[in-house]
């Protein structure tokens, strides 16, 4: 592992470098990775495995879209793609990448096929984590471990495609064998990470569900909804709020700050806009931290944990979350962002 400081803070981190694909094929070059679920995660992280070489099958509801998609990818029902059991059976590593949800329903036909010496691979800590609530309680004789790829499947696949990576968080849970940490590195390194950092299980799912509720996608809506209501509401047009809070921001800036950091971005802006952004930035940040230390009490204590998990039990929660997500489709503010973008040159 390399060492790296982060801002002042030292941390070892695994980069291609130190462990190279053609040393992740080596360890695992007698494995039968079985990827059970294509749904948001799989299919990115099962066509990256096979693309760099391993023996990768994949396990999926027959009669289903995901069904379908993954023969559209590529993967031969009998020979590479079985139903979810068949899977589990066939592999040594297996993949379990269904939903939260599903993870729940499935886990008591999964636990069956757990024999000794087997790998049980997650990418989020929520089942585990919440064993209480989810049953989730790995056998002791299998290695447990985890890849978290930071972003969606579809990000992985794409900048995989692009020769570049996303990077991921690994943790052990259980090293049965004693060789949990070569495999979880090589499953890392299969998949396509730009370098991982280590964590355990129960961090990655705090932080996966505070990011996710935060400003990776709640505070980020509620912060567009909040600034292009306001434009609105004081007389600008959709196309002038649409722009200014988000078109702006996703076109122009994210890259900025992506490819060199907000320093950098700042910088580089006008000195009026650096005068507000420094003067103002405090301010969101002290409104909104009181809301996100209530949201990590909220994760860490189980409550999102128990919210989900009920919501799904609904028999109607599928209609209810359609509904909730086409209000959101059809608001204002993202009707303007389609029309937006279809003005985009590039379309």
């Amino acid at each position: 592992m390399a060492k790296i400081n982060f801002g002042g803070v030292e941390e070892e981190v695994v980069t291609r470098q130190e462990f190279p694909l053609e040393k992740a094929r080596e360890v695992l070059k007698n494995e039968t990775i079985a990827v059970l679920g294509y749904g948001v995660q799989g299919p990115g992280q099962a066509l990256n495995l096979k693309d760099n070489g391993f023996n990768v099958i994949v396990g999926q509801r027959k009669d289903s879209k995901t069904w379908d998609k993954a023969v559209a990818d590529g993967w031969e029902p009998g020979k590479t793609l079985f139903e979810l059991e068949e899977a589990c059976e066939k592999g040594t590593i297996i993949q379990f990448l269904l939903s939260d949800a599903g993870q729940i329903a499935f886990w008591p036909t999964l636990k069956k096929h757990l024999t000794p010496g087997k790998t049980l691979y997650f990418s989020h800590g929520f089942g585990v984590t919440y064993s209480d609530q989810t049953g989730i309680i790995p056998p002791k004789d299998v290695d447990v471990i985890l890849i978290a790829p930071k972003g969606s499947g579809t990000s992985l696949r794409r900048l995989f495609l692009e020769g570049r990576g996303l990077n991921s968080s690994f943790a052990i849970h259980q090293d049965a064998t004693g060789k949990a940490k070569e495999k979880v590195v090589a499953l890392g390194i299969g998949v396509g990470s730009g370098y991982l950092f280590q964590t355990n299980f129960k961090k990655e799912v705090y932080s996966d569900l505070t990011g996710e509720r935060g400003s990776l996608m709640g505070a980020i809506q509620g912060l567009f909804a909040a600034q292009y209501d306001t434009l609105r509401a004081k007389g600008h047009s959709p196309s002038e709020a649409f722009n200014e809070t988000v078109e702006e921001a996703t076109q122009s800036l994210y890259p900025l700050i992506a490819e060199n950091g907000m320093d950098w971005m700042y910088a580089n802006c006008s000195t009026t806009a650096q005068r507000g952004a420094l003067d103002w930035w405090k301010k969101f940040r002290d409104a909104v931290k009181p809301v996100f230390e209530d949201l990590y009490s909220s994760v860490e204590t189980g409550n999102e944990a128990k919210i989900t998990i009920e919501a799904n039990k609904q028999p109607d929660y599928r209609v209810k979350l359609e509904q909730e997500l086409k209000e959101l489709e059809d608001s204002e503010l993202w009707r303007a962002g389609a029309a937006v973008r279809k003005l985009r040159p590039e379309n």
